[in-house]
């Protein structure tokens, strides 16, 4: 009866008043058994359902997205979103973001086939959204060269010696392990085959964020609990939305819900149209380091060279 009360929360988004009503207990018992359970999850699941990062899965995850997103040498797509949280007792504008409500970040990197590698929740919502990843402690890893990333490889004859990245957007820093797309004005066609060719690879953590907030519909309230149960309860979600994956695989996303875009083919997923807690973060500004930029432009000339699609003009 614990599992089931936990589940339909999570499901569901109804309220702990509500449950408790419906199951004849009162709004506490219900806090204390979304509490104990949801931790209880996350803790039998959590090591089942991450790979650690490591050299090997990196290659996995790698070959993943070049043969589903022809983008080679990317090692996870990474966003983070700002989730409504009601505000929390004594804690002033600590959580009070600049799109002017309360709000927890859930930073996650995903892989090819919308299952997330890593994830870190917590961060408040006032934080500025680029220290948000450096802080947490993936991106401690990630900037500290911690983290076993594969070493550069050879794409073909022309493009050698190609870096492992992570693809991203504009909220996140451009280094030797990260692509963002072109921000500036007056993009040239390589330019703009390149920002194409990262957004279709990018829209893989959209769409896990899609398919988590259209499974566990706790993300579509603004969720009203404690800070701890609130951490606990993201946790627990991504959890069990790994869980599904591997397990279910594609029955555990409906037809239509997800966006695809096939051979330039591109159709919107139906978790566009729903209401959502979530909010993306604010674009980055600053100067990236000159050997970043000479990266991403070799990426560049390579997808509008050898590495061309035969759709990407007409996406342009």
């Amino acid at each position: 009866m614990r599992l089931v009360i936990t589940l339909r929360y999570l499901a569901t988004g109804e309220s702990q008043q509500s449950l408790g009503i419906c199951y004849k207990c009162s709004a506490s018992v219900v806090h204390n058994i979304l509490f104990e359970t949801t931790e209880v999850i996350t803790r039998a699941f959590w090591k089942k359902v991450f790979p650690s990062l490591e050299n090997t899965t990196f290659l996995r995850v790698a070959k993943g997205f070049e043969d589903k997103w022809n983008f080679p040498n990317c090692i996870g797509a990474l966003d983070g979103k700002h989730i409504m949280i009601q505000s929390p007792q004594h804690s002033g504008s600590e959580f009070f973001n600049y799109k002017k409500h309360y709000s927890i970040v859930l930073m996650a990197l995903c892989d090819a086939d919308y299952a997330f590698l890593m994830c870190d929740v917590g961060a408040a919502g006032r934080q500025s959204d680029g220290g948000i990843f450096k802080n947490s402690e993936f991106g401690k890893k990630f900037y500290s060269n911690s983290i076993q990333i594969p070493p550069p490889r050879d794409v073909t004859d022309n493009f050698q010696c190609v870096p492992y990245v992570i693809v991203a957007d504009d909220a996140f820093t451009l280094t030797e392990n990260m692509l963002k797309p072109y921000s500036k004005r007056n993009l040239t066609v390589e330019e703009r085959i390149f920002n194409y060719r990262l957004s279709r690879a990018r829209r893989v953590i959209e769409n896990s964020f899609g398919i988590l907030v259209a499974k566990w519909r706790i993300f579509r309230t603004s969720i009203n609990a404690g800070l701890s149960l609130i951490e606990q309860i993201v946790q627990c979600c991504v959890c069990l939305h790994n869980w599904l994956r591997h397990h279910k695989g594609n029955q555990y996303i409906e037809p239509g819900l997800i966006d695809l875009d096939i051979e330039g083919r591109e159709t919107r997923g139906s978790w566009r149209l729903e209401p959502t807690n979530m909010e993306r973060l604010r674009p980055l500004t600053g100067n990236s380091a000159t050997a970043a930029k000479l990266l991403r432009n070799r990426f560049a000339k390579y997808f509008a060279g050898e590495g061309a699609v035969s759709w990407q003009c007409e996406r342009i």
